[in-house]
C-alpha cells in the first residue's frame, strides 16, 4: 500500500507554490503605487512597463533590492526601494513587496538580531572604545551615554550585515526559484500539449 503522506519534493514544490501564492496576492498594484502621496512625484518614472515584467534577472534583482531597502533604510523603505529600482531595472512590485520583511511588527526583532550579529562580528566585548567617554563622564548620563553610542554603533553594522546576507540569500534563492516556475509552467504546457494531441489522435 503506498504511503499517503506527501514525500520531500512534494512538499517542497507545495512550499514554493504557496509562496508563489502568497506573493501574488499581497503583490502591490500600479494604481495603488501610483496613487500613494509619496510616490507621486516619481510615478512617471516607476510605472514604466519594462519595470513590472516578471523577468529571470528583474525579479532577483527585485528581491535583493527590497531586502537592502528592509535593512539599511529605517523610515520609507518602500520609496527607497522603487528609487532604487529605476537604475538598476529590478522589478518594482518585487522590491517594494519584499521590504515588509521589516516593518513596525517586525522591527524590535530585528534590532536585537542586528545588535547581536554585530557584537559577534566586531567581538565588542573585546574592545575598549567606551573607555575614553567613561572616564570623562563619570556620571549616570555619561555611562548610558557610552552604552547607547556603542550599541547603536553595532546594531548600525549589524543591519549592514543583515542586509548584505538576505540580499545575497534572497538573490540566489529568487533566481532558482524563477527557473524552477518557469520549467514547471514549461512542463506543464508540453504534458497538456500531449494529452490534447494523444486525445485528437484517437
Amino acid at each position: 500500500m503506498a504511503d499517503p503522506s506527501p514525500s520531500g519534493k512534494d512538499w517542497g514544490a507545495r512550499t514554493i507554490l504557496f509562496v508563489f501564492s502568497w506573493l501574488k496576492a499581497k503583490m502591490p498594484t500600479r494604481t495603488a503605487m501610483a496613487n500613494n502621496r509619496y510616490l507621486k512625484p516619481i510615478a512617471h518614472r516607476f510605472l514604466r512597463s519594462d519595470l513590472w515584467r516578471f523577468t529571470r534577472r528583474s525579479v532577483p534583482r527585485g528581491v535583493a533590492l527590497g531586502m537592502l531597502a528592509a535593512f539599511l533604510i529605517p523610515v520609507g523603505q518602500i520609496f527607497g526601494a522603487v528609487f532604487l529600482a529605476l537604475p538598476i531595472r529590478a522589478n518594482v512590485p518585487i522590491a517594494a513587496l519584499t521590504t515588509f520583511i521589516t516593518n513596525p511588527l517586525t522591527y524590535p526583532f530585528w534590532i536585537a538580531v542586528a545588535n547581536q550579529v554585530g557584537k559577534f562580528a566586531l567581538r565588542i566585548d573585546a574592545l575598549t572604545l567606551s573607555q575614553p567617554l567613561n572616564n570623562h563622564m563619570s556620571s549616570e548620563f555619561g555611562v548610558w551615554l557610552s552604552w547607547f553610542v556603542r550599541e547603536a554603533g553595532v546594531t548600525a553594522f549589524g543591519f549592514l550585515l543583515l542586509a548584505i546576507v538576505f540580499a545575497a540569500f534572497g538573490y540566489v534563492i529568487s533566481s532558482f526559484g524563477w527557473r524552477w516556475w518557469t520549467a514547471r509552467k514549461w512542463r506543464n504546457r508540453i504534458r497538456k500539449m500531449t494529452v490534447d494531441s494523444d486525445n485528437n489522435g484517437e
